[in-house]
């Protein structure tokens, strides 16, 4: 239970830090789209994306729900179901012309971008925070050997 209740908690503070992200950057679009008030059906579908997508990264990315699976496949099961979550917002929440489908192949290039980049940067970060601890490591085992 207290595992579930830890969960839980780390899902609901994720949630609410990327629900204050996106009113942020949802803000920041509308002033220089020369709008000066967010829907309360925006925000909304801000909730619903911000509430789904951290479950879906606390699914997908820790070992809370599925203990052992490839780094490509969780990057599968976060990315598919993300963009369909994004979609159905999209559809339901009409964020931009339903009817025309270059707009649809915007938004799934947007996404496949930003997903790409995202990964690209947490890649590059972990490698150089690797070799930072490595170092550390090294050191520290050096500094042990001394000391005997």
């Amino acid at each position: 239970m207290k595992n579930f209740l830890e969960g839980v908690f780390a899902w609901k503070t994720a949630a609410a830090m990327m629900f204050s992200a996106s009113v942020i950057l949802c803000a920041v679009i509308m002033l220089f789209t020369g709008e000066d008030a967010v829907a309360i059906p925006v925000l909304a579908s801000l909730l619903l994306v911000s509430a789904g997508g951290t479950f879906l990264q606390l699914l997908a990315f820790t070992d809370r729900i599925i203990k052992r699976m490839r780094y490509t496949a969780r990057m599968a099961v976060f990315a598919i179901p993300f963009l369909a979550l994004l979609a159905a917002n999209a559809y339901f929440f009409r964020w931009f012309p339903m009817e025309n489908t270059m707009y649809w192949l915007t938004f799934v290039g947007v996404f496949l971008l930003v997903f790409i980049g995202g990964t690209i940067a947490f890649e590059v970060y972990f490698r150089v925070m690797g070799k930072k601890y490595d170092g550390l490591l090294g050191q520290y085992r050096k500094q042990r050997e001394a000391e005997k």
